[in-house]
Protein backbone atom coordinates (compact mmCIF):
# COMPACT_ATOMS: atom_id res chain seq x y z
CA UNK A 1 0.00 0.00 0.00
CA UNK A 2 2.69 2.25 0.79
CA UNK A 3 3.98 1.94 -2.93
CA UNK A 4 1.29 3.52 -4.19
CA UNK A 5 0.69 5.99 -1.43
CA UNK A 6 0.56 9.85 -3.01
CA UNK A 7 3.97 10.75 -0.28
CA UNK A 8 5.68 7.96 -1.72
CA UNK A 9 5.19 8.76 -5.18
CA UNK A 10 6.25 12.34 -4.58
CA UNK A 11 9.55 10.72 -2.87
CA UNK A 12 10.25 8.62 -6.07
CA UNK A 13 9.65 11.57 -8.11
CA UNK A 14 12.11 13.59 -6.28
CA UNK A 15 14.85 11.21 -5.97
CA UNK A 16 14.69 10.28 -10.43
CA UNK A 17 15.04 14.27 -10.60
CA UNK A 18 17.69 14.40 -7.82
CA UNK A 19 19.84 10.89 -6.91
CA UNK A 20 21.72 12.55 -4.70
CA UNK A 21 18.54 12.51 -2.52
CA UNK A 22 18.01 9.22 -2.97
CA UNK A 23 19.50 7.15 -0.10
CA UNK A 24 17.96 7.72 3.50
CA UNK A 25 20.86 6.97 4.65
CA UNK A 26 23.32 9.58 3.19
CA UNK A 27 23.13 12.44 6.26
CA UNK A 28 24.04 15.63 6.46
CA UNK A 29 26.36 17.28 8.64
CA UNK A 30 23.86 18.51 10.81
CA UNK A 31 22.66 14.69 11.48
CA UNK A 32 25.32 13.98 14.07
CA UNK A 33 23.72 16.72 16.26
CA UNK A 34 20.11 14.79 15.75
CA UNK A 35 18.15 14.82 19.33
CA UNK A 36 16.80 11.41 19.18
CA UNK A 37 20.42 8.87 18.04
CA UNK A 38 18.56 5.94 18.01
CA UNK A 39 20.33 3.88 14.39
CA UNK A 40 16.56 2.25 13.80
CA UNK A 41 15.19 5.56 14.28
CA UNK A 42 12.91 4.13 17.20
CA UNK A 43 10.42 2.09 15.26
CA UNK A 44 12.27 -1.79 15.88
CA UNK A 45 9.75 -2.70 18.13
CA UNK A 46 6.86 -1.64 15.94
CA UNK A 47 8.32 -2.85 13.13
CA UNK A 48 8.75 -6.20 14.90
CA UNK A 49 5.52 -6.85 14.64
CA UNK A 50 4.53 -4.51 11.72
CA UNK A 51 2.33 -8.25 10.28
CA UNK A 52 -0.45 -7.99 13.50
CA UNK A 53 -1.03 -4.01 11.82
CA UNK A 54 -2.34 -2.53 8.07
CA UNK A 55 0.03 -0.80 5.81
CA UNK A 56 3.34 -1.31 7.30
CA UNK A 57 6.26 -2.40 5.04
CA UNK A 58 9.58 -1.46 5.61
CA UNK A 59 11.95 0.23 8.23
CA UNK A 60 12.79 3.05 6.08
CA UNK A 61 8.90 4.37 6.05
CA UNK A 62 10.34 7.36 8.55
CA UNK A 63 13.64 8.47 7.06
CA UNK A 64 11.28 8.60 3.50
CA UNK A 65 8.88 10.96 5.29
CA UNK A 66 11.54 12.95 7.22
CA UNK A 67 13.05 12.94 4.09
CA UNK A 68 9.93 14.56 2.45
CA UNK A 69 9.28 16.90 5.10
CA UNK A 70 13.11 18.52 4.77
CA UNK A 71 12.84 18.93 1.56
CA UNK A 72 9.28 20.52 1.66
CA UNK A 73 9.40 22.46 4.99
CA UNK A 74 13.28 24.60 4.74
CA UNK A 75 11.39 27.11 3.15
CA UNK A 76 8.70 27.47 5.35
CA UNK A 77 10.23 27.23 8.18
CA UNK A 78 12.03 29.79 10.14
CA UNK A 79 11.20 33.26 9.58
CA UNK A 80 13.91 33.64 11.35
CA UNK A 81 14.95 33.34 14.99
CA UNK A 82 17.32 36.24 14.28
CA UNK A 83 14.72 38.41 13.02
CA UNK A 84 12.64 37.48 16.22
CA UNK A 85 15.73 38.36 18.50
CA UNK A 86 15.75 41.31 17.14
CA UNK A 87 12.27 42.19 17.81
CA UNK A 88 13.13 41.27 21.42
CA UNK A 89 16.23 42.76 21.80
CA UNK A 90 15.12 46.43 20.67
CA UNK A 91 17.27 49.20 21.84
CA UNK A 92 14.49 50.47 24.25
CA UNK A 93 13.64 47.17 25.53
CA UNK A 94 15.86 44.85 27.54
CA UNK A 95 15.81 41.46 26.73
CA UNK A 96 13.00 39.46 28.00
CA UNK A 97 12.11 35.89 27.68
CA UNK A 98 8.79 36.30 28.62
CA UNK A 99 8.24 38.31 25.68
CA UNK A 100 10.33 36.43 22.83
CA UNK A 101 7.66 33.41 24.30
CA UNK A 102 4.67 35.52 23.83
CA UNK A 103 6.21 36.78 20.72
CA UNK A 104 6.19 32.86 19.32
CA UNK A 105 3.29 31.82 20.64
CA UNK A 106 0.88 34.43 18.85
CA UNK A 107 1.62 32.43 15.84
CA UNK A 108 -0.87 30.51 14.93
CA UNK A 109 -0.07 27.17 14.09
CA UNK A 110 3.00 27.20 16.75
CA UNK A 111 2.30 24.76 19.87
CA UNK A 112 3.41 26.52 22.82
CA UNK A 113 6.31 23.91 23.27
CA UNK A 114 7.78 25.14 20.23
CA UNK A 115 7.53 29.04 21.12
CA UNK A 116 9.45 28.10 24.55
CA UNK A 117 12.20 26.13 22.61
CA UNK A 118 12.34 29.39 20.26
CA UNK A 119 12.29 31.70 23.11
CA UNK A 120 15.41 29.51 25.20
CA UNK A 121 17.49 29.58 21.49
CA UNK A 122 17.37 33.26 22.11
CA UNK A 123 18.57 33.32 25.22
CA UNK A 124 21.63 31.56 24.35
CA UNK A 125 22.35 34.89 21.70
CA UNK A 126 21.38 37.68 24.01
CA UNK A 127 23.06 36.19 27.34
CA UNK A 128 26.02 38.17 28.51
CA UNK A 129 27.01 35.92 30.48
CA UNK A 130 31.53 35.13 29.89
CA UNK A 131 31.73 31.50 30.78
CA UNK A 132 29.74 28.17 30.34
CA UNK A 133 29.09 27.49 33.83
CA UNK A 134 27.09 31.61 33.76
CA UNK A 135 25.14 31.00 30.69
CA UNK A 136 23.66 27.54 31.57
CA UNK A 137 22.34 29.32 35.06
CA UNK A 138 21.14 31.77 32.44
CA UNK A 139 19.37 29.32 30.92
CA UNK A 140 17.83 27.45 33.81
CA UNK A 141 16.43 30.20 34.96
CA UNK A 142 14.91 31.50 31.78
CA UNK A 143 13.38 27.86 31.40
CA UNK A 144 12.11 27.52 35.11
CA UNK A 145 10.62 31.26 34.27
CA UNK A 146 8.71 29.63 31.20
CA UNK A 147 8.19 26.44 32.86
CA UNK A 148 6.30 28.66 36.03
CA UNK A 149 3.94 30.96 33.33
CA UNK A 150 1.99 27.49 33.23
CA UNK A 151 2.50 24.96 35.70
CA UNK A 152 -0.59 22.82 34.17
CA UNK A 153 1.35 22.48 30.50
CA UNK A 154 2.86 19.07 30.43
CA UNK A 155 4.16 19.90 26.53
CA UNK A 156 5.47 23.53 28.29
CA UNK A 157 7.27 21.76 30.75
CA UNK A 158 8.58 18.77 28.81
CA UNK A 159 9.94 20.92 26.05
CA UNK A 160 12.37 22.98 28.28
CA UNK A 161 13.16 19.67 29.91
CA UNK A 162 14.60 18.60 26.61
CA UNK A 163 16.20 22.11 25.24
CA UNK A 164 17.99 21.74 28.58
CA UNK A 165 19.21 18.52 28.02
CA UNK A 166 20.08 18.44 24.09
CA UNK A 167 22.09 21.84 24.12
CA UNK A 168 24.06 21.34 27.19
CA UNK A 169 24.30 17.68 27.37
CA UNK A 170 27.72 17.63 24.98
CA UNK A 171 31.02 17.68 27.73
CA UNK A 172 33.06 18.51 25.07
CA UNK A 173 31.96 22.13 25.08
CA UNK A 174 34.08 22.44 28.00
CA UNK A 175 37.49 22.12 26.32
CA UNK A 176 36.52 24.75 24.02
CA UNK A 177 37.02 28.48 23.93
CA UNK A 178 33.78 30.42 25.62
CA UNK A 179 32.49 31.95 22.62
CA UNK A 180 33.15 28.55 20.05
CA UNK A 181 31.21 26.78 22.94
CA UNK A 182 28.69 29.39 22.48
CA UNK A 183 28.32 29.25 19.00
CA UNK A 184 27.66 25.42 19.26
CA UNK A 185 25.18 25.85 22.06
CA UNK A 186 23.41 28.18 19.46
CA UNK A 187 23.75 25.91 16.58
CA UNK A 188 22.22 22.92 18.59
CA UNK A 189 19.17 25.25 20.13
CA UNK A 190 18.18 26.56 16.91
CA UNK A 191 18.82 23.11 15.42
CA UNK A 192 16.43 21.45 18.18
CA UNK A 193 13.75 24.34 17.30
CA UNK A 194 14.10 23.28 13.22
CA UNK A 195 13.48 19.50 14.51
CA UNK A 196 10.28 20.19 16.61
CA UNK A 197 8.80 22.83 14.29
CA UNK A 198 8.91 19.92 11.49
CA UNK A 199 7.74 17.52 13.87
CA UNK A 200 4.22 18.20 12.81
CA UNK A 201 4.75 17.42 8.87
CA UNK A 202 6.62 14.28 9.95
CA UNK A 203 3.85 12.32 11.77
CA UNK A 204 1.34 13.86 8.93
CA UNK A 205 3.45 12.05 6.55
CA UNK A 206 3.65 9.01 8.74
CA UNK A 207 -0.05 8.91 9.32
CA UNK A 208 -1.39 8.54 5.53
CA UNK A 209 -1.57 4.64 4.80
CA UNK A 210 -3.58 4.52 8.09
CA UNK A 211 -6.07 6.96 6.74
CA UNK A 212 -7.88 4.83 3.88
CA UNK A 213 -10.75 5.41 0.88
CA UNK A 214 -14.17 5.41 2.57
CA UNK A 215 -13.02 5.02 6.03
CA UNK A 216 -14.89 7.05 9.09
CA UNK A 217 -12.73 8.71 11.79
CA UNK A 218 -13.54 9.65 15.19
CA UNK A 219 -12.00 12.65 16.26
CA UNK A 220 -11.85 13.95 19.96
CA UNK A 221 -10.73 17.55 20.77
CA UNK A 222 -8.94 19.71 18.59
CA UNK A 223 -5.14 18.96 17.74
CA UNK A 224 -2.86 20.77 15.52
CA UNK A 225 -0.94 17.81 14.54
CA UNK A 226 -4.54 15.57 13.89
CA UNK A 227 -5.37 18.16 11.65
CA UNK A 228 -2.46 18.40 9.85
CA UNK A 229 -2.51 14.43 9.61
CA UNK A 230 -6.01 14.92 7.48
CA UNK A 231 -5.30 18.17 5.64
CA UNK A 232 -2.70 15.93 4.03
CA UNK A 233 -5.07 12.90 3.62
CA UNK A 234 -7.39 15.44 2.03
CA UNK A 235 -4.89 16.79 0.15
CA UNK A 236 -3.75 13.61 -1.54
CA UNK A 237 -7.35 13.20 -2.12
CA UNK A 238 -8.77 10.53 -0.24
CA UNK A 239 -12.08 9.83 0.57
CA UNK A 240 -12.56 10.03 3.98
CA UNK A 241 -15.74 11.10 6.46
CA UNK A 242 -15.05 12.62 9.81
CA UNK A 243 -16.99 12.49 12.89
CA UNK A 244 -16.21 15.35 15.61
CA UNK A 245 -17.02 15.38 19.38
CA UNK A 246 -18.16 18.42 20.71
CA UNK A 247 -15.58 18.52 23.07
CA UNK A 248 -17.04 20.57 25.99
CA UNK A 249 -16.43 22.61 28.10
CA UNK A 250 -14.87 24.83 25.05
CA UNK A 251 -16.49 23.64 22.30
CA UNK A 252 -12.75 22.23 20.52
CA UNK A 253 -14.89 20.09 18.13
CA UNK A 254 -16.73 22.94 16.76
CA UNK A 255 -13.75 24.75 15.58
CA UNK A 256 -12.30 21.07 13.93
CA UNK A 257 -15.36 20.52 12.15
CA UNK A 258 -15.23 24.09 10.79
CA UNK A 259 -11.56 23.13 9.86
CA UNK A 260 -11.91 20.65 7.90
CA UNK A 261 -15.78 21.63 6.16
CA UNK A 262 -13.52 24.53 4.88
CA UNK A 263 -11.33 21.30 2.95
CA UNK A 264 -14.62 20.00 1.55
CA UNK A 265 -13.98 16.63 4.00
CA UNK A 266 -17.67 14.89 5.12
CA UNK A 267 -18.20 15.97 9.19
CA UNK A 268 -20.40 15.38 11.57
CA UNK A 269 -20.78 17.10 15.08
CA UNK A 270 -21.32 14.31 18.14
CA UNK A 271 -22.77 15.44 21.24
CA UNK A 272 -19.65 13.91 23.97
CA UNK A 273 -22.05 11.62 25.20
CA UNK A 274 -23.00 10.21 21.60
CA UNK A 275 -19.52 8.37 21.53
CA UNK A 276 -20.74 5.03 22.54
CA UNK A 277 -23.68 5.16 19.81
CA UNK A 278 -22.11 6.42 17.34
CA UNK A 279 -19.11 3.99 16.87
CA UNK A 280 -20.31 1.17 15.47
CA UNK A 281 -20.33 3.57 12.60
CA UNK A 282 -16.51 4.72 12.88
CA UNK A 283 -12.94 2.36 11.64
CA UNK A 284 -10.91 4.24 14.02
CA UNK A 285 -10.46 7.00 16.53
CA UNK A 286 -7.78 9.80 16.03
CA UNK A 287 -6.51 12.15 19.14
CA UNK A 288 -3.84 14.28 19.74
CA UNK A 289 -2.26 14.36 23.37
CA UNK A 290 -1.12 17.14 25.74
CA UNK A 291 1.68 14.97 27.21
CA UNK A 292 2.68 11.04 26.24
CA UNK A 293 4.15 9.62 29.69
CA UNK A 294 6.38 7.19 30.43
CA UNK A 295 4.22 3.96 30.74
CA UNK A 296 2.68 4.98 27.23
CA UNK A 297 -0.33 6.64 27.87
CA UNK A 298 -1.26 10.11 27.34
CA UNK A 299 -2.65 12.94 29.10
CA UNK A 300 -5.34 14.60 26.65
CA UNK A 301 -8.44 16.78 26.90
CA UNK A 302 -11.52 15.56 28.96
CA UNK A 303 -13.41 12.81 27.45
CA UNK A 304 -10.12 11.30 25.99
CA UNK A 305 -10.08 8.41 28.34
CA UNK A 306 -13.99 7.31 27.92
CA UNK A 307 -13.67 7.67 23.71
CA UNK A 308 -10.45 5.42 24.32
CA UNK A 309 -12.41 2.61 26.26
CA UNK A 310 -15.28 2.56 24.44
CA UNK A 311 -13.29 2.13 21.05
CA UNK A 312 -11.10 -0.65 22.62
CA UNK A 313 -14.44 -2.51 24.09
CA UNK A 314 -15.73 -2.67 20.06
CA UNK A 315 -12.06 -3.14 18.96
CA UNK A 316 -11.63 -0.06 16.97
CA UNK A 317 -8.01 1.19 16.72
CA UNK A 318 -7.05 4.14 18.64
CA UNK A 319 -4.05 6.28 17.25
CA UNK A 320 -2.42 9.00 19.12
CA UNK A 321 -0.84 11.86 17.28
CA UNK A 322 2.13 13.86 18.83
CA UNK A 323 5.59 15.27 18.68
CA UNK A 324 8.38 13.99 21.02
CA UNK A 325 8.84 17.14 22.69
CA UNK A 326 5.60 16.11 24.26
CA UNK A 327 7.22 13.26 26.35
CA UNK A 328 7.28 13.79 29.54
CA UNK A 329 9.14 11.78 32.91
CA UNK A 330 5.61 11.28 34.11
CA UNK A 331 4.39 8.33 35.48
CA UNK A 332 0.17 8.89 36.88
CA UNK A 333 -1.08 5.94 38.37
CA UNK A 334 -4.92 6.94 37.63
CA UNK A 335 -6.83 10.32 37.54
CA UNK A 336 -6.10 11.77 40.68
CA UNK A 337 -2.39 12.12 39.94
CA UNK A 338 -2.76 14.42 37.44
CA UNK A 339 -1.44 18.54 37.74
CA UNK A 340 -5.32 19.68 38.21
CA UNK A 341 -5.67 21.75 34.88
CA UNK A 342 -9.26 23.57 35.65
CA UNK A 343 -11.52 24.66 33.04
CA UNK A 344 -14.50 26.76 33.89
CA UNK A 345 -17.97 25.07 32.97
CA UNK A 346 -20.86 27.15 31.37
CA UNK A 347 -24.06 25.24 31.83
CA UNK A 348 -26.47 27.97 30.41
CA UNK A 349 -28.54 27.53 33.74
CA UNK A 350 -27.67 28.50 37.50
CA UNK A 351 -25.82 25.66 39.51
CA UNK A 352 -28.32 24.76 42.24
CA UNK A 353 -26.71 25.66 45.58
CA UNK A 354 -24.28 23.54 46.94
CA UNK A 355 -24.05 21.65 44.08
CA UNK A 356 -19.91 20.85 43.50
CA UNK A 357 -18.85 20.96 39.88
CA UNK A 358 -16.15 18.82 38.08
CA UNK A 359 -13.88 21.76 36.67
CA UNK A 360 -11.08 18.81 35.81
CA UNK A 361 -10.04 20.16 31.66
CA UNK A 362 -8.31 16.63 31.01
CA UNK A 363 -8.01 13.17 31.97
CA UNK A 364 -5.41 9.79 31.76
CA UNK A 365 -5.69 7.42 29.04
CA UNK A 366 -3.63 4.38 29.82
CA UNK A 367 -1.44 2.47 27.59
CA UNK A 368 -3.74 -0.39 27.14
CA UNK A 369 -6.51 1.62 25.30
CA UNK A 370 -4.22 2.94 22.54
CA UNK A 371 -3.22 1.37 19.77
CA UNK A 372 -0.26 2.99 18.02
CA UNK A 373 1.41 6.50 18.10
CA UNK A 374 2.27 8.63 15.71
CA UNK A 375 5.55 10.61 16.68
CA UNK A 376 8.49 12.25 14.70
CA UNK A 377 10.55 9.55 16.29
CA UNK A 378 8.08 6.83 14.15
CA UNK A 379 5.49 4.76 14.64
CA UNK A 380 5.52 3.74 18.40
CA UNK A 381 3.21 0.76 20.01
CA UNK A 382 2.93 2.48 23.71
CA UNK A 383 4.89 -0.05 25.49
CA UNK A 384 8.54 1.36 23.77
CA UNK A 385 7.64 4.97 24.58
CA UNK A 386 9.81 4.31 28.00
CA UNK A 387 12.96 3.18 25.72
CA UNK A 388 12.33 6.56 23.68
CA UNK A 389 12.26 8.71 26.57
CA UNK A 390 15.35 7.48 27.88
CA UNK A 391 17.05 8.26 24.76
CA UNK A 392 15.27 11.87 24.45
CA UNK A 393 16.33 12.69 28.12
CA UNK A 394 19.67 10.98 28.91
Amino acid sequence: MWGRSASFLLDKRLRDQHPSLSSPSSSSPDSTMDPNPNPNHGVSAYYQTRAEHHAIVSSDWLAQAQAAVDREGDTALMEGPHASAAVSLSASKPFSVIDEFNYWRKKPDLAEAVAAIMALAAVIRSCEATTMMELEIELKKASDMLKSWDTTSISLSAGCDLFMRYVTRTSAVEYEDFHAAKLRLIERGEKFGEISMKARRTIAMLGQDFVFDGCTILVHGFSRVVLEVLKLAASNRKLFRIFCTEGRPDKTGLRLSKELAALGVPVKLLIDSAVAYAMDEVDMVFVGADGVVESGGIINMMGTYQTALVAHSMNKPVYVAAESYKFARLYPLDQKDLEPALHPIDFGVPIPSGVEVETSARDYTPPQYLTLLFTDLGVLTPSVVSDELIQLYL
